[in-house]
């Protein structure tokens, strides 16, 4: 238990809450769905949500039997707005999602202080924002609970993985007896994700990136190595066997070694989202204005392109670690919306954002590297 309780206490210490108050998850999405089952989302009940997010994140409300109703985003920001919620709410309204995209955070306390007076639930995704902030206090600070990943490229990583934080502590039981149906990932997956773990550190560089991001996507939809998502979790909106799993004794271990030097990496993500920012703003491009600033942490920078093919493959040919982040409305899903619920067109702002959009990395070897490849690119930049 070493690891684990160090590993939570470092948490606890990020977010100033009590150890007490958090669950360690297999994947972030888990943590998501004890936290939907403790505050009794059930059949009937509705989940508003940015119409710009994971598949994961519908796919843990229907598990629910619940439903989950889209709401269109901010074009400055990326993420939704009171006002969008607001014309969302209905009586079977259960939780609002509030989500700090790319770790911007945004118009959250007004969020949450207009669900309390309806007597609605909130749970941020904080699945980009850990270690960030919003009006100096801890990105999940304001809602009644938020979840976290430490998927690849997330603030810190733990291969895959994540936590649950529960600020309304009028549902500690409901929380505890729900996370104690957790089930352990067998042995082979454990040994699996501890394999990528090494190979990652050892392995992964800028001239390997792009063949192995296309591999590990390969192998991971189709099972055969633990990935973000399972095939099945992207054809479908039923739970998966083998869902509600626990953290182990690796990620716990990694994890705590990698909040040792969250603090640094935070700092340089910021100053070269600062420089992307200020570049993008001189070219005349889209950009993030000033007075979000402060509150970002910066985990990846949204860029948006007139043509993706042709971007990534100069991206490709300079070795530029390129994301693709949100390339649908409920990403990576490109068909078959109504199983989730969605109908794309409904939201015209996420769509066409996501029709355009790439992700610069914000902790890269070189960023003088990335800003003369954007200057080079800038014809099909918008």
């Amino acid at each position: 238990m070493k690891h684990r309780e160090a590993y939570i206490q470092r948490i606890s210490d990020w977010l100033s809450v009590q150890p007490g108050q958090i669950e360690l998850y297999w994947k972030g999405r888990v943590g998501l769905y004890a936290l939907l089952k403790a505050f009794g989302v059930k059949e009937g009940d509705e989940v508003i949500l940015p119409a710009f997010t994971c598949v994961v994140v519908p796919n843990a409300i229907i598990y629910c039997g619940a439903k989950p109703i889209y709401v269109d985003i901010s074009p400055k920001t990326l993420n939704t707005t009171l006002d969008h919620i607001k014309q969302a709410i209905t009586e079977q309204t259960k939780v609002i999602m509030v989500q700090n995209t790319f770790g911007l955070s945004n118009e959250v306390d007004e969020i949450t202080a207009y669900a309390k007076s309806k007597g609605i639930l909130t749970i941020e995704d904080c699945t980009h924002g850990f270690g960030g902030t919003f009006k100096d206090a801890p990105n999940g600070s304001y809602c009644d609970a938020a979840f976290y990943s430490t998927q690849w490229n997330k603030p810190f990583s733990t291969g895959i993985g994540g936590f649950a934080a529960l600020n309304n502590v009028n549902y500690t039981q409901q929380f505890r007896e729900v996370n104690s149906k957790l089930a352990t990932p067998s042995r082979k997956d454990r040994y699996v994700l501890a394999s990528l773990i090494q190979a990652k550190k050892y392995l992964l560089h800028d001239s390997t990136y792009w063949a192995a991001l296309r591999l590990y996507r390969s192998l991971s939809k189709s099972g055969l190595v633990v990935g973000s998502s399972k095939g099945e979790e992207l054809v479908d909106a039923k739970m998966p066997k083998n869902y509600f799993l626990r953290a182990v004794k690796v990620q716990e271990k990694v994890g705590e070694k990698a909040l040792l030097n969250l603090a640094q990496a935070l700092e340089n993500r910021q100053q070269n989202g600062l420089q992307y920012n200020q570049f993008l703003k001189e070219l005349g491009k889209w950009h993030y204005a000033e007075e979000d600033l402060l509150n970002h942490s910066f985990l990846n920078f949204p860029i948006f392109v007139k043509d993706k093919k042709a971007f990534q493959a100069a991206a490709e040919k300079e070795k530029i670690r390129l994301g693709d982040w949100f390339v649908s409305p409920i990403h990576p899903v490109m068909e078959n919306f109504e199983l989730w619920h969605l109908q794309p067109n409904d939201f015209p702002v996420a769509l066409e954002k996501s029709n355009h959009i790439l992700n610069l990395p914000t902790e890269p070897s070189n960023i003088h590297q990335v800003l003369d490849f954007l200057q080079n690119q800038a014809d099909n930049l918008l």
